[in-house]
C-alpha cells in the first residue's frame, strides 16, 4: 500500500478489523520509511445483480421496485407489513440463485417467482399481480386466469 504521506510501498499492517457485518475489513498500517500512520479498508468488489428488461435493456436489481409491486399486490388485503418484508426477502434470494451463473435475471423470471409466492399467500393479490405483471387487456383474460386459479385449487 503507498504512503499517503511520502509515497513509499513498504508498510506493516498494526491493526485489522472486520466491518460492516463482514464485509469490509479496516486496516491500521504504518509506513516503514516515514513512521507515518494511516487507514486502508478492503471492500468486495461485486457486480451488481442485473435485470433484463423484455426490451433487453439490463438495470440493476433494485429490491424497493420489487417491494413496491408485492405492497399494491397485497393493498388492502389482510397481510401483514412484515410478511412483505419476508416475501421480498425470499424472492429476492430465489432471483440470486437462479441468476447465479450469469449474475442476471429476465423480468419474466422474476415475475413468476412473485406470481408464484402470491399464489401461496392471498389469490386477490396474485390476481392483482399477474394483471399487471401479464398485461390483460381484455376481460376474458381476466376470467380465464380466475378460472385457472380455481383449477388448481382442485387439483392441490
Amino acid at each position: 500500500m503507498r504512503c499517503p504521506y511520502c509515497g513509499n510501498l513498504d508498510d506493516k499492517v498494526l491493526e485489522s478489523r472486520t466491518m460492516v457485518n463482514g464485509e469490509s475489513i479496516r486496516r491500521r498500517r504504518e509506513c516503514l520509511s516515514c513512521g507515518y500512520r494511516f487507514t486502508s479498508y478492503e471492500r468486495i468488489d461485486e457486480k451488481p445483480f442485473m435485470v433484463v428488461k423484455r426490451d433487453g435493456r439490463r438495470q440493476p436489481f433494485d429490491r424497493q421496485k420489487l417491494e413496491k409491486g408485492i405492497e399494491r399486490a397485497l393493498e388492502k388485503r389482510p397481510v401483514s407489513t412484515s410478511m412483505v418484508e419476508q416475501l421480498s426477502n425470499d424472492i429476492e434470494d430465489l432471483a440470486i440463485k437462479q441468476g447465479k451463473e450469469s449474475r442476471e435475471i429476465t423480468t419474466t423470471q422474476l415475475g413468476e417467482l412473485v406470481l408464484e409466492k402470491l399464489y401461496n399467500i392471498d389469490k386477490v393479490s396474485y390476481i392483482r399481480f399477474a394483471s399487471v405483471y401479464r398485461h390483460f387487456e381484455t376481460l376474458d383474460e381476466f376470467i380465464k386466469e380466475v378460472k385457472d386459479i380455481e383449477k388448481r385449487g382442485k387439483n392441490e
